[in-house]
């Protein structure tokens, strides 16, 4: 039930840290966020991106060169709830969601996120299971480019293959799906997705 407390709560209490192997100091270099949850190193080492996921947004915080310790939003508003964040062999960046925000339709984590009495007594009232219903199945893989910009996209909409995706490693021409849910791991071979853009009920989109 825990990852269901952090990932509906709505308070702005937690932060990102920085520990330095050689003099072993713990630097706070992010604060006020709201359940930050994949994080990702730039190429550069000058920048690290993190997932705020209930806010629907990534954030980028420059740790080192001319920028230390300035802070933007690498991409806002997303079509769900980003989690963990990897590279991806475009120079890109892969983007798991743990769910996806229905639009038009009802999202309960952005109406909880306004109503945080709400979400107190559903947590206390009831279970995990009886929560995750209101949940989508429907998964979603986003790759981002700088500046935030969406290149491809892969969707399962039933989440009969891969639903609740938290996790997506490229290796070897393949995306391997992990999941919070899921005692499995599912693989993608890009080359078939390709040429078969419904392969195995997963949808691929390019912007």
């Amino acid at each position: 039930m825990m990852f269901h407390n952090k990932s509906l709560g709505c308070l702005s209490n937690y932060r990102v840290l920085e520990y330095d192997k050689e003099t072993r100091e713990v630097t706070v270099i992010m604060e006020n966020l709201r359940f930050p949850n994949g994080i990702q190193l730039l190429p550069d080492e000058e920048s690290v991106l993190v997932a705020e996921t209930t806010m629907a947004r990534i954030r980028r915080v420059h740790v080192a060169g001319l920028n230390k310790g300035g802070m933007d939003t690498f991409i806002d508003n997303m079509p769900g709830f980003p989690d963990n964040i990897r590279p991806s062999s475009t120079g890109g960046y892969w983007v798991a969601m743990s769910a996806v925000r229905p639009n038009p339709g009802f999202s309960m984590l952005d109406f909880l996120a306004q109503r945080p009495w709400i979400k107190k007594l559903l947590l206390k009232v009831f279970s995990q299971e009886v929560l995750m219903k209101f949940v989508p199945r429907y998964s979603l893989v986003v790759e981002l480019r700088d500046g935030g910009l969406c290149t491809r996209s892969f969707h399962d909409p039933s989440g009969l293959v891969a639903a609740y995706v938290s996790e997506v490693h490229e290796h070897d021409g393949s995306l391997y799906l992990g999941s919070f849910r899921s005692p499995y791991v599912a693989k993608l071979d890009l080359r078939m997705a390709r040429a078969n853009a419904r392969l195995f009920g997963i949808r691929a989109k390019r912007s």
